[in-house]
């Protein structure tokens, strides 16, 4: 079972811990594409990460937002994704809330059973654990943490 979104994920580097950046978007498929080419943008132009790990971030955080628009937020406009992320030196973590109900990741199908491999559900929640080390639901189930450790910064 996840851990709570309250249990912390706070890492250290050399250079301290660095703040959260928050970001506050519209519930639209467009939005969360912008958003994610900045960010990729951003960590492209910085020396924190390989572009394997730009590509396992980008992939991530794709799935996450589009859950919390599509699956959270029910592409209703009217409510906000709030992303709060940060990069630090060997470290990224981002956090995405949905304005939803939640859901409990423990009932989502699992889809490489035989039984799902033709439907569509939880496969971006595979894919993420898959690119990321750590991803944790609060609670409420409305809310992702995900974390990936740095490995190949390029110097």
């Amino acid at each position: 079972m996840p851990l709570p979104i309250s249990v912390t994920m706070d890492q250290q580097s050399e250079i301290g811990p660095s703040p959260f950046e928050e970001v506050v978007l519209v519930s639209d498929p467009a939005e969360a594409r912008r958003f994610q080419e900045e960010l990729e943008q951003f960590l492209l132009q910085s020396s924190h990460a390989s572009t394997k790990e730009i590509f396992s971030i980008k992939l991530a955080l794709e799935e996450a937002l589009i859950n919390a628009i599509k699956h959270g937020n029910q592409m209703d406009r009217d409510k906000k994704v709030r992303v709060l992320y940060r990069v630090m030196a060997g470290f990224f973590e981002v956090r995405v809330t949905d304005e939803g109900v939640g859901f409990d990741p423990g009932d989502v199908p699992d889809p490489t059973a035989v039984e799902n491999l033709e439907r569509p559900c939880g496969r971006g929640l595979m894919l993420m654990r898959h690119y990321m080390n750590e991803v944790c639901y609060s609670s409420s189930g409305n809310c992702v943490a995900m974390s990936k450790v740095l490995c190949n910064s390029k110097k």
